[in-house]
Parts: structure tokens; sequence; C-alpha cells
């Protein structure tokens, strides 16, 4: 991509950019089909002009913000270089990276393009990748730690990304297994309520991490490497009293766990093995006055070495928008009212309980 020298014009204190468009990628991958991508730029800054004639693109407009739709556009062709296609959700999340950056609200240190294009496990013809800053900096927080906690509401991709984690480590044979394990409470029934078997009664439980699998892993090869004890997916119940070496472990919904089953899951680590927990401190299950063993892990491992807390917010929610305003509501009614999602400290909702 060329761009011409911005232009001041004194009088009116706007700058100008001209951006060329390199012929090997046509204008539809930069401008998105019927111009979806082009319009997410021109919403994200209403004050500038935008305009497209062949294959250059001009801005004018407040120098800051011409400023920034150039690095819009030099990140996005850095994205098409890599052959990834832009999204419109890609192209508003490189908009909020570069703003907060200049904002001051971020480091700054990874660009858009370096979030954006951080290939974690190709798997059934689809790639896994970070989508956020926060999401880039939790991956690689769990390559360089041993142990890593990954806190955030609903939607953050916490857990996806973690899974992704140990089928890479997996098939790196940097890990000979992964061990996937939830403490087994309920949100609002009670295990003894459901029919079947104690494994029929807990499978519920584990049921997401079962499904991630199967995104990430030949669904056909799952039982096999399962019976192998290559994959083990167990409550968290059953890791007391073992050691887990030369294995990837991820502790899933660990807001859900007390002090102590904390303390004892830490404590499985063996040689040659990572730990990722995740959770969302928003929403306990556990029974009223029953303390989370993750939010007071947070204050008895806050500065050991080789433990690293990756925190997320609302704007890492991966699912629909919606999502992050729900998050975001229920964070202000709090706030506002001194309660824990929606309902008074030690006490539960009339309405129901709350699941992920």
């Amino acid at each position: 991509m060329t761009q011409t020298p911005t232009a001041h014009s004194p009088a009116q204190e706007q700058a100008r950019a001209q951006i060329t468009v390199p012929a090997q990628h046509p204008m539809v991958t930069v401008l998105g089909s019927g111009d979806s991508l082009l319009r997410v730029i021109e919403t994200a800054f209403p004050a500038a002009d935008i305009h497209v004639r062949g294959n250059e693109i001009s801005a004018v407009g407040d120098p800051g913000e011409v400023a920034l739709i150039q690095r819009v556009f030099d990140e996005m062709m850095l994205v098409l270089r890599t052959g990834q296609p832009m999204t419109e959700d890609a192209v508003e999340r490189s908009i909020a990276m570069l703003k907060a950056s200049e904002n001051g609200e971020s480091d700054g240190q990874e660009t858009p393009a370096q979030v954006l294009t951080q290939n974690i496990l190709s798997s059934r013809g689809r790639t896994i990748r970070p989508k956020t800053l926060n999401q880039k900096r939790y991956v690689d927080a769990i390559d360089k730690h041993t142990i890593v906690f990954g806190i955030g509401p609903a939607g953050t991709g916490k857990t996806y990304l973690a899974m992704a984690k140990a089928v890479q480590a997996l098939q790196s044979k940097q890990v000979n297994r992964i061990i996937l394990t939830r403490p087994a409470v309920e949100a609002g029934e009670r295990l003894g309520f459901l029919p079947g078997t104690l494994y029929e009664k807990i499978d519920p439980y584990l049921r997401p991490l079962y499904d991630a699998l199967h995104d990430m892993i030949d669904p056909d090869s799952i039982p096999r490497l399962m019976a192998a004890g290559t994959i083990e997916v167990a409550p968290l119940a059953y890791m007391r009293g073992r050691t887990l070496n030369d294995a990837f472990i991820i502790l899933d919904e660990a807001q859900n766990t007390s002090p102590e089953q904390m303390k004892m899951f830490l404590t499985r680590l063996g040689f040659d093995s990572k730990i990722v927990i995740t959770g969302d401190v928003t929403q306990v299950d556990l029974p009223n006055g029953t303390k989370s063993g993750l939010r007071q892990v947070q204050d008895i491992l806050d500065e050991v070495d080789d433990v690293h807390f990756s925190r997320l917010s609302s704007h890492d929610v991966v699912r629909h928008k919606l999502v992050g305003r729900i998050v975001d509501a229920y964070e202000k009614y709090d706030s506002k009212h001194g309660t824990e999602n929606g309902t008074h400290k030690g006490g539960r909702s009339k309405a129901g309980h709350k699941g992920k």
C-alpha cells in the first residue's frame, strides 16, 4: 500500500490522506461485499470524509482521525497479505485496538495485524486465532508460564483458547495427554435429582468440554484417545490424590471451586505439565457462605513466579454483541446497588440462577 503525505489546511485544521491498494488485492477484499467493511470504518469515524475511486481511497478530516484511518487500512492490508480475509468484526476490533492505543488505554505493543494473524490451531478446515489483544496476551501467557489463570466474563474465549493450546501441545508432542476437569456444581439443579447413573448425572457438566474437543479433533478419534488415556475428561473430585505429569491440564468453571478444592487442584501439578484455570468470578454457583477458590487465589498467588493472571473483559466477548452489553449492564447495576449478578451479596435471586 502506498500513501501520499498528509496535507494540513491551517484554516480548517483538516488533513488528507491518499491510500493506494496494490493490484494483487481486489478492492472487494478491502471494502467488503457491498462495501460492508467500508461502512464499518465510516461509522467509526463519522466526521471524516472517505471516498473510493478505482483502487484509490482518500480520507479528509481531523488530523488525528485521518491518521487512524490510515493505520486501519494499513493493518487490514497486512492481514490480507497473509491470505486471511477481513470481516466486519475484525475491522471493528482493529479500530478499537488502535483507538485504545491512541488514547493511552493500551500500551500498544501489539498491532491489530499481529493479534488477528496469530494461528493457534488449524483443524477441520478452520483456524483458531485470538480475536482481541487480551486474548492474544492470554495465549502468549500460556506459552510462557506453567500456571495461567484466565479470568473473565462469559464468551471471552477463556476455555476455548485454552483447549486449542492443549490440542496444539498434544499434537506437537510437548505433552503426552490432556486432562480436562470441572467442578460438578449446579446452577440451580441438584445432581441427585437427575436420572441415570453417576456418570450420566455428571456428563452434562462436562458436555461443554466435549463440544470444544469436537471442534478441534476428528470426532471419530476422540473415543480412541479417551480409551487410551490420552484425553481425560473428569469431574474435579477425580483429581484428588493424583500427581499429573507430562500433561496439559485445564480446570474450567473454577469460580465454583472452594478454597480447599483450588489448593488441592494446584498441588496436583507434576513434572513437564502445564495448568490453565478458567473462570468467571461474577457467576459463582456455590452454596451461600462458601468462598470461591478462584477469588481467593488471586490474592494468594499474585506475586508467585511462573503463575500468571490473564484478565479479560466485556471488550473481549466474541459471542453475539449483545452478550458484551449484558455483561456491562450487570456490572453497572452491581456497582450502583452493591450487588453481585443483580442479587444481594450472599443471597440468591428469586428468579433463578445464572448459567454460562
